[in-house]
């Protein structure tokens, strides 16, 4: 789990670093890694999933995969502490970014070529065919990494994150390091502990909440109901989803909350807990 959720320049330096053989300059400076869009300003201006023509440059506009997810997770510990691996104090971790397609289906590892995760989950298609688990170098780092896993899971079906529409000087990941940027950015689009902390909603050992109350808070703000996710019989609030149709690159674009298509998997009626952090497993990281 990435803790530096903050400072997107490091994580692209990161990303080229664990999708492994590519190199950069002694000071650091981060590539530019972003698609070729020139032909979009020409493309009618339409918001994902709402065109009611065929999309023609589908590197202008995710297609298909036009109802996006902004996912996000409350842990309370990394598991990872001893090697210093923590979760950013006073703030949600990064999920991932997420192509569903406009009738709430999705598909999954749509790119072989571009398959990075050592352990594929789901293990296998629909139709039982096995996904290969990735081999290359760097894999040991990769088991370490949840998104490498998203991006080859995730942005491999989004059209938007296509090889072609980086145009022919396009280099090796760095579509891998875009997603990241790209998730980066929607994460901050929805700073969730910010909003719920606002609203008197803070991690606690002693007060549980409603699912009324997190959603009202939400909404207030975000004029949408995302999804929340609980665990332990819905007992124990783990995850939000914010769902998203975009105008418009999933890089760039502007995004437009909906409520979500997916109901709560938290209880309606009892009491949830959203717990504190566990002792020294948060750092602060807003700097």
């Amino acid at each position: 789990m990435v803790h530096a959720v903050h400072t997107a320049p490091l994580l692209a330096l990161f990303a080229l670093g664990v999708a492994g053989g590519a190199t950069y300059s002694k000071d650091c400076s981060v590539p530019n890694t972003g698609p070729v869009l020139t032909s979009c300003a020409s493309q009618p201006a339409v918001y994902s999933c709402e065109n009611t023509a065929p999309i023609k440059d589908t590197c202008c506009s995710p297609t298909p995969g036009g109802l996006v997810l902004a996912t996000q997770f409350w842990s309370t510990y990394t598991g990872l502490e001893n090697k210093k691996q923590k979760l950013p104090k006073g703030a949600w971790t990064i999920h991932g970014l997420w192509p569903d397609n406009c009738d709430g289906s999705y598909e999954q590892y749509c790119d072989l070529s571009r398959q990075f995760d050592p352990k594929p989950s789901p293990a296998k298609f629909p139709d039982g065919t096995v996904i290969p688990a990735y081999k290359g170098p760097g894999r040991r780092r990769h088991q370490r990494v949840s998104y490498v896993g998203q991006f080859s899971k995730h942005a491999t079906c989004t059209s938007t994150f296509d090889v072609k529409c980086y145009g022919p000087s396009y280099k090796k990941n760095q579509d891998v390091i875009n997603y990241f940027d790209a998730a980066i950015r929607a994460y901050h689009l929805f700073p969730t502990f910010d909003v719920l902390a606002a609203s008197g909603i803070v991690p606690s050992n002693k007060t549980t909440y409603s699912l009324a109350q997190f959603e009202r808070a939400l909404a207030a703000q975000f004029g949408t109901t995302p999804y929340l996710g609980c665990t332990n019989n819905g007992t124990v609030l783990s995850e939000v989803w914010y769902f998203n149709h975009v105008l418009g690159t999933e890089q760039y674009g502007s995004y437009k909350p909906l409520n979500s298509t997916s109901p709560s998997s938290c209880t309606k009626t009892g009491k949830i807990w959203y717990y504190e952090r566990s002792k020294n497993s948060e750092q602060e990281v807003r700097k």
